[in-house]
């Protein structure tokens, strides 16, 4: 069963690097948009996804995953379009969204704020050299093409980045790079531009900035789509793995949707025959290879650990009124950690409940 996309109006319009034409696409008036939620059958069930690439290839490889699972769940399943974490953190606080697949900081805010359960993240193999991780891109050639010479003189570079929200394209080369020399992204750099994580390489590709933040998924993706540009570029520092993705649906949901949900996201893929090859290829082009696995808010420990590690360094690294004033900013840090991680261990799986 299938519903067809649903856009997502009202948002505020960014500056952000290619955002507003994607919003173009999208955007109306709320009205307008509460017009278009109302046409689809009464028990659809609206799936939000950030744009992986582009917005319509993520629409487009999305779409089989989302037809079975409304054969699977006996509701049809829609596709919310939207063209930044913003918009579809927006979507979430205004009930648009019922469920969506999230990542870092916008999928621990959902879940903190009780709106949201994980029912679901990406398996990814333990310990694996191609894990998932967020990586610098520069060009190969000269002269803003090395590390040393990042961050010697970082605001002699432009940088193209993500969204504050996200893990690969702002959360972890700030904490783990650049805060711990001494750079603040927002601050160091002569230039910055945002943008999802192809807009970046591009930016960097065509000479529009000098350094971008990506993640291997993202740049696999884009040496497929762009060869000839991906040939400019290098890596020039990666990171550790990084947590996966997660399935998120409401938390006002009954046991039973919720269940019937993830089951169908830990069976996915796994049946033998052309029916799991066509899944498998599926998951090859969502850059979810070994599919779903169960997981409940715990699966978000990770990532409140690398949001703590980010507030940490700012408050290390942030000029104070005092000693003392820096330390009661830590402490605060320590408990609001402390807050969340109880909140999270809370959660069992479903299955236990």
């Amino acid at each position: 069963m299938r519903a067809a996309a649903v856009p997502i109006a009202g948002l505020p319009r960014r500056t952000f690097l290619g955002w507003s034409a994607a919003a173009a696409c999208f955007a109306g008036s709320p009205a307008g948009a509460q017009g278009r939620l109302a046409e689809l059958p009464s028990p659809a069930l609206r799936f939000g996804v950030l744009p992986m690439g582009g917005a319509f290839e993520s629409r487009r490889n999305w779409e089989p995953v989302l037809e079975d699972m409304g054969r699977t769940v006996g509701r049809p399943v829609a596709s919310v379009s939207v063209p930044s974490y913003e918009s579809l953190e927006r979507a979430i606080a205004h009930n648009q969204v019922d469920l969506a697949f999230l990542s870092g900081k916008l999928a621990l805010d959902a879940v903190l704020e009780q709106r949201m359960r994980v029912v679901a993240e990406v398996e990814r193999v333990e310990g694996r050299a191609a894990a998932h991780r967020a990586v610098l891109l520069a060009r190969k050639a000269p002269p803003f093409n090395s590390l040393a010479a990042l961050l010697a003189a970082p605001e002699r570079w432009r940088i193209a980045r993500g969204d504050s929200r996200s893990v690969s394209g702002y959360i972890v080369p700030q904490a783990q790079l650049f805060l711990p020399h001494g750079i603040e992204i927002e601050t160091r750099f002569v230039g910055e531009v945002i943008g999802t994580h192809q807009e970046t390489a591009l930016a960097v590709a065509n000479g529009d900035a000098d350094v971008a933040t990506n993640n291997t998924t993202d740049l696999e993706r884009f040496r497929q789509q762009f060869p000839v540009e991906a040939a400019r570029l290098q890596v020039i520092w990666q990171s550790e793995p990084t947590p996966p993705a997660q399935i998120v649906v409401r938390a006002d949901w009954p046991r039973e949707l919720q269940q019937r949900v993830r089951g169908f996201l830990a069976a996915y893929g796994r049946e033998p025959g052309p029916r799991g090859e066509a899944q498998r290829a599926v998951l090859r082009s969502l850059h979810a290879d070994r599919g779903w696995r169960v997981a409940d808010n715990s699966a978000l420990l990770p990532v409140a650990r690398l949001e703590h590690q980010l507030a940490r360094q700012r408050a290390l690294a942030g000029q104070w009124v005092s000693e003392e004033a820096r330390r009661t900013r830590l402490a605060r840090l320590e408990a609001e950690h402390a807050r969340q991680v109880r909140w999270l261990e809370q959660s069992d799986l479903l299955s236990k409940t």
